[in-house]
């Protein structure tokens, strides 16, 4: 019997300048991701966030009204943390995102906007390596920016977004899928780790809530626990993983 063995991840492309992050709550890329954004936005890409939401149904102890300017000013703040400042918001509700053409619409408008070589996205997939169930709103957002790269090539795909001058981009090469159970490539996340934790503290109000553990010991560890973990797989070099699909 031959032994298996976990293949290496492959370092991600190089050759792009704009990237698009399509996501649906603050803080979903903080969790694993804004080390990588850290390492692009110190080399000059450019790097741009899109929510779904507001994240105002994420705090059991705010009502929406008083949550949502909470949140988006804590991802505001952390996205700056790691070199983002156009942070843009689709106003679809927390927690009950439907998948279907609105969603891809509004992704598909956002890629025409910001004309992105890279889109990125979080987990599509129902669970987390089958571990723990993905929520509905995760799902419904990677799935829809997915299909929004090939959408926002084809001018009969919403042709309102050509009446409103948002002209086709065919110019998607890539959507890179953050913590997928099944990823093939990574980004070196040495320099960028530590601007990883400030960014997730930024989101203090949604920590606090979340747990009772002291928020840096809980940021810091959960991000350098995922960071050595992929690093495994990556030359023993801490890093942030991703599933890439060329397109």
């Amino acid at each position: 019997m031959t032994e298996q063995t976990t293949p290496r991840l492959t370092p991600m492309p190089e050759d792009w300048r704009r990237a698009l992050a399509v996501v649906a709550h603050p803080d979903d890329l903080e969790y694993g991701c804004s080390a990588a954004i850290a390492a692009w936005t110190d080399a000059g890409r450019e790097v741009a966030y899109v929510l779904a939401t507001r994240g105002e149904a994420g705090i059991d102890t705010l009502s929406p009204a008083e949550c949502a300017p909470l949140r988006e000013r804590e991802q505001r703040a952390s996205a700056a943390v790691v070199g983002v400042s156009t942070v843009e918001f689709l106003d679809h509700r927390d927690g009950v995102i439907e998948y279907g053409p609105a969603l891809r619409r509004d992704i598909a408008a956002a890629i025409r906007r910001h004309r992105p070589e890279l889109v990125i996205t979080l987990n599509h997939r129902d669970t987390w390596g089958g571990v723990a169930w993905n929520t509905p709103d995760h799902v419904a957002v990677g799935r829809a920016t997915l299909d929004a790269a090939g959408d926002a090539g084809n001018r009969w795909i919403f042709p309102e977004l050509t009446e409103q001058g948002l002209e086709p981009w065919n110019g998607v090469r890539w959507v890179a899928v953050a913590g997928s159970a099944t990823p093939t490539h990574a980004v070196d996340a040495t320099a960028g780790l530590e601007r990883a934790v400030t960014s997730l503290l930024e989101h203090r109000a949604y920590i606090e809530a979340l747990t009772d553990e002291e928020p840096e010991t809980y940021a810091r560890g959960f991000l350098t626990e995922v960071a050595r973990s992929v690093g495994e797989r990556f030359g023993g070099t801490p890093a942030v993983a991703f599933e890439l699909f060329g397109r």
